[in-house]
């Protein structure tokens, strides 16, 4: 049988179509905007969404039997708020993760309501980010729309709600909310209270391999498919893609460099740091994990060499760079403010550092670095928790560069493994489509059947050596600048 995997990602919506063995028959992409209305502001028209997947459907399967497609599940863009009115209507263009509008709901969540609250009722806290801050945001700046709120949903909720009718959410992408009590896996009333929404204006709750529904017979119809397709629940972008790089279980790491770069830690036990530096979420293999989020990834390089630099040769800039461990060169990656560990929506991009003989490979070599350091922030917080890793698997778009695999192998100073697949969260939905259809009796087994390590990056003693300094001296430089930070966004 098939199964397809649907990653709605946040410049573009990824579908894939795999065989119960894990074999990928076919991907496809289709685009949509990006709207940035004001500054720090990131929006999208679900509709957008809804016609790309039915556009990547009908294409991804087009020259395949397409009876033997059994079920569809998801990967999807984190925390986005979706509103309906009672007609089924979309309010208002969908607020994105990486909107930061949301400041002083943020603020009057973690200063007024505090934080030692959020922990326990969520298991974490607000960040601009989160949709909990956006529900209140649409209170108080849209009085007009929060009125006609009939349902709240997540972006690749609406996909499922508009394929199979069911209005639902898993595990994974309720605990990116702040209205999930993510240690008992169920809404906190608490937290709908203090937003002012009811649990009918929530989807119901289901682990990532649960079954919702089947494919409504309309559209079963128009794609070309049985009618018989099930439809999972499927899981955030990032536990489907740790999913689809095999971090389950117990105590796996992942690394993952796509617009915004992630450090994922899946475990059997729920923890929480006691600074909540880092996210405590479900996992979309029933268990829990530990998440360190940063805005801005692979987008920093994209946004250097496209719109700086002006080149699409990736390649060839990083071919110039040979000094790893010495570039003189410093980048904050904070283009579009900061999460983890930061929980900065004002920390902006910066380059330290610059000398008359500093050259545009130094940048482009501080870019990738930055990143890098950036990521071990999070890192050293999983450290600090006693959690021991020695090797990770790294995936993304920013992965396919060999260099930032090196990079990244000698600034955390452990192993890098590389998949022979790095298709992402929408591998990870295809497999969890198959455990919903029975093919595997769990989403472990799966993922061990299923992924393949194909190659090793073993960080090098001597440049990891000189990126320890380099990093100490990284790590001093957000925290000197901060308050300038808040002094330029006033």
């Amino acid at each position: 049988m098939y199964y397809i995997g649907i990653d709605l990602g946040t410049s573009a919506v990824k579908l894939l179509l795999m065989e119960a063995n894990g074999k990928i028959l076919n991907s496809i992409s289709k685009e949509y905007p990006l709207s940035f209305p004001h500054p720090g502001w990131s929006e999208q028209q679900p509709e957008d969404w809804w016609n790309a997947v039915c556009e990547g459907i009908v294409g991804l399967t087009e020259n395949f039997d397409k009876e033997k497609v059994a079920g569809i599940s998801f990967g999807g863009q984190m925390h986005g708020l979706v509103i309906l009115d009672e007609k089924d209507n979309v309010i208002r263009p969908a607020i994105l993760w990486n909107d930061g509008r949301s400041t002083e709901e943020t603020d009057y969540l973690n200063q007024v309501i505090g934080k030692d609250k959020l922990s326990s009722y969520t298991a974490n806290i607000a960040f601009a980010g989160f949709t909990a801050p956006k529900i209140l945001w649409v209170k108080n700046k849209e009085p007009e729309n929060f009125i006609k709120i009939n349902k709240i949903m997540l972006p690749k909720d609406y996909i499922a709600y508009k394929l199979s009718g069911t209005f639902c959410t898993d595990v994974s992408d309720a605990s990116g909310t702040l209205l999930f009590d993510v240690k008992n896996k169920c809404w906190s009333e608490e937290m709908l209270e203090i937003c002012g929404i009811t649990k009918g204006q929530v989807p119901k709750i289901y682990e990532s391999y649960d079954v919702v529904g089947k494919l409504k017979p309309e559209l079963a119809e128009k794609f070309g498919l049985s009618k018989e397709v099930k439809i999972a629940a499927g899981a955030a972008d990032n536990a489907a893609a740790a999913i689809g790089t095999g971090t389950v279980g117990d105590g796996l790491c992942n690394v993952s460099l796509g617009t915004s770069g992630t450090i994922f830690i899946s475990s059997k036990k729920f923890s929480v740091d006691k600074y909540n530096a880092l996210h405590a979420f479900a996992h979309a293999d029933g268990n829990y994990h530990l998440l360190g989020c940063m805005l801005s990834a692979a987008s920093c390089n994209k946004w250097w060499m496209d719109n700086i630099i002006g080149t699409k040769d990736y390649t060839k800039e990083q071919e110039k760079i040979t000094n790893l461990g010495e570039n003189h060169v410093f980048f904050l990656p904070y283009l579009m403010g900061e999460r983890s560990p930061h929980n900065d929506p004002n920390a902006r991009g910066t380059f330290i550092g610059l000398t008359m003989d500093t050259a545009r490979t130094d940048m482009t070599q501080a870019i990738l670095e930055g990143v890098a350091f950036a990521i071990r922030d999070s890192f050293e917080v999983v450290k600090a928790l006693g959690v021991k890793i020695e090797k990770t698997k790294i995936s993304g778009g920013g992965a396919k560069s060999t260099l930032w695999r090196q990079i990244f192998a000698n600034v955390l100073n452990i192993k890098v493994e590389i998949l022979e697949s790095e298709e992402g969260p929408a591998l990870g939905g295809a497999i969890l489509a198959a455990v919903a259809c029975g093919e595997y009796k769990n989403v472990e087994e799966a993922a061990l059947k299923i992924v393949k390590i194909v190659d090793t990056v073993v960080p090098d003693e001597e440049i990891a050596a000189k990126y320890e300094k380099k990093y100490t001296q990284f790590a001093k430089i957000y925290p000197t600048v901060k308050g300038l930070f808040q002094e330029i966004a006033d």
